[in-house]
C-alpha cells in the first residue's frame, strides 16, 4: 500500500466513483491502494456540506417537514400568496418555535455521506452530505497550506505575552522557569516562546538567555513564517481589493536577500512604480532589525513623504515580517502604511522585486556571504543597479524615475546617488577587496 503518501485528485476521483456504486471503504482501499481507515478519514474530513431540498420540496431541516399542518408562522410572510404551508419554506426553520433539527441517521455510519442515496434527490429535504473529488481536492490543499503558514497568535496576544514575559527574561530566569509559573496566563508552548524572542517579536533577545547563546545554533532549523492571525485582512486577496479601492496608491515590495544560511542578510525596499530598490544590510534575519530598517527609513524620509510614498507594504510569509503592527504603526502609535502579505509559496506576486534581484546576484552570488560587506558597499551596489536604464521605464534609469516621481530630495534622503551611464558596473568589481582576496 501507498502508505506516507498524499492522497491525489486521481485518487478522489475514484473514492467519489466507489462511494456512488455503492462500494465499501475496503474495496475503494483496494483500487487506490490504500487502507480502509485512510478512505473513511478522507470522506469524513473533505466532504461538502449542501442544504438542497427535493423534487417539489425546498431544503428544511425539520424534523416535522411532511407532517406539519401550520400556516402563517411569519406575519409578514411575503411567499403565502405562493406556499400554503409553511414546511414548504426554508424560512421557517428559523422563525418557528416548533423547530426541531432532524439529521439522517444514515450518515452516522458509513459511508457517511449522501453518495448514491437513492432518497437524495426524490424525498429528502434534509441536509446533505456529498463528496465531491474537486471541492475535496480544494479542500485539502486549503488546509494543507494553512497549516504551513504558522501559529495563530494575534497581535494583541503577543503584545500581552510581551509585557508577562520580557521583563521577567531580562531579570534574568529562564524561559522554563517563567513558563511552568504562568503557563495558565501564556497559553502557548515553551518552544513558541523560544521560537517568538529568536525571532525578535518580544522586547526580550536571544542575549537575556545566558545559556541560549552559548550553544551553537544547529544547521537545519524550521522557519517561524507569519501567524496565520497576523495575515487575517492582509492576504493577497485583501490586497488586490485594497488596491482596487485606492487605485492611486503607490506599492512597495519587501524582501530578503540572504547570503549563507545564520550569517547577514539584506532587507531589500523596492518601490514598484519607479522599479527602484533600496537595501539595508542587517546582522540577523528577524523582525527586530526589519522594523528597526522601516522605522530609520521613517525618520530619514519625515512622516508626511514617508505616508506619501510608502502607504502600502508588501511582503512574504517570512519570519521578518511577522510583526505587521510594528511596521503600520510609528513609534508613537499612529497610522503610517498598510502591510499584506503575498500566498504562501507565491513570490511572482511580488515579481517587480523578484526582477531586480537577479541584479543583486550579479554583485554576490547566491551561497556567498553578505558578512564580509559594509552598509556603505551596498548602498553603492544599489547606486549602480538603480542607475542602469531599463528598457520597461522608456530607457531612463530608476533612480531618474524616482526623481521625476517624487523629487531629488526623497533621492538623498533615501541615499541615492546617481551614477554616470558609462560608469555603471554589475559585477562585484566594484567592492574594496577583503582581507582574504575576495572582492
Amino acid at each position: 500500500m501507498g502508505s506516507h503518501k498524499h492522497l491525489t485528485l486521481e485518487d478522489r476521483q475514484a473514492i467519489a466513483a466507489g462511494l456512488n456504486e455503492h462500494f465499501s471503504f475496503k474495496a475503494i482501499g483496494r483500487v487506490i491502494h490504500k487502507d480502509c481507515t485512510t478512505v473513511a478519514k478522507e470522506v469524513r474530513r473533505n466532504h461538502s456540506v449542501k442544504r438542497t431540498g427535493c423534487w417539489g420540496h425546498g431544503y428544511n431541516n425539520c424534523a416535522y417537514s411532511f407532517s406539519c399542518p401550520r400556516t402563517s408562522v411569519c406575519a409578514d410572510c411575503k411567499n403565502r400568496r405562493y406556499i400554503k404551508k409553511c414546511r414548504l419554506c426554508s424560512l421557517c426553520n428559523e422563525n418557528c418555535g416548533r423547530y426541531k433539527p432532524a439529521v439522517c441517521p444514515d450518515l452516522l455510519k458509513p459511508p457517511y455521506v449522501c453518495n448514491g442515496c437513492p432518497k437524495k434527490a426524490s424525498r429528502c429535504t434534509l441536509e446533505k452530505h456529498i463528496y465531491e473529488a474537486g471541492a475535496a481536492n480544494e479542500k485539502y490543499l486549503s488546509t494543507l497550506s494553512g497549516a504551513r503558514t504558522g501559529f495563530s497568535l494575534t497581535e494583541e496576544e503577543i503584545r500581552q505575552m510581551d509585557l508577562l514575559v520580557s521583563p521577567l527574561l531580562k531579570q534574568g530566569q529562564s524561559i522554563h522557569h517563567v513558563y511552568v509559573n504562568h503557563r495558565d496566563e501564556l497559553m502557548v508552548s515553551e518552544s513558541t516562546i523560544y521560537k517568538l524572542v529568536d525571532t525578535g517579536l518580544l522586547s526580550a533577545r536571544n542575549l537575556d538567555l545566558p545559556r541560549k547563546v552559548r550553544f551553537a545554533p544547529r544547521k537545519k532549523k524550521k522557519e517561524f513564517k507569519v501567524e496565520k492571525a497576523c495575515r487575517i485582512g492582509r492576504d493577497y486577496s485583501s490586497f488586490l481589493s485594497f488596491r482596487d479601492a485606492n487605485p492611486d496608491l503607490p506599492v512597495t515590495e519587501m524582501d530578503t536577500v540572504e547570503g549563507v544560511k545564520g550569517g547577514k542578510v539584506i532587507l531589500t525596499v523596492h518601490f514598484v512604480k519607479a522599479e527602484c530598490m533600496v537595501a539595508f544590510l542587517r546582522d540577523r534575519n528577524d523582525a527586530r532589525s526589519v522594523t528597526d530598517a522601516i522605522n530609520a527609513l521613517y525618520e530619514k524620509l519625515s512622516p508626511e513623504v514617508f505616508c506619501r510614498i510608502m502607504p502600502l507594504l508588501l511582503g512574504d510569509n517570512g519570519s521578518e515580517f511577522s510583526n505587521p503592527s510594528a511596521l503600520e504603526k510609528d513609534p508613537e502609535g499612529n497610522d503610517r502604511t498598510r502591510v499584506f502579505y503575498c500566498d504562501p509559496s507565491a513570490p511572482f506576486q511580488k515579481g517587480s522585486a523578484e526582477r531586480n534581484h537577479e541584479f543583486i546576484r550579479m554583485f554576490v552570488p547566491k551561497g556567498k556571504p553578505f558578512d564580509n560587506r559594509t552598509q556603505d558597499e551596498i548602498d553603492l551596489m544599489m547606486n549602480h543597479i538603480n542607475s542602469y536604464k531599463r528598457p520597461g521605464l522608456g530607457n531612463r534609469s530608476p533612480y531618474e524615475m524616482m526623481a521625476f516621481l517624487y523629487g531629488e530630495g526623497v533621492c538623498r534622503s533615501l541615499g541615492l546617488e546617481r551614477i554616470p551611464a558609462d560608469r555603471v558596473v554589475l559585477n562585484r568589481s566594484i567592492f574594496i577587496k577583503t582581507e582574504d582576496g575576495d572582492p
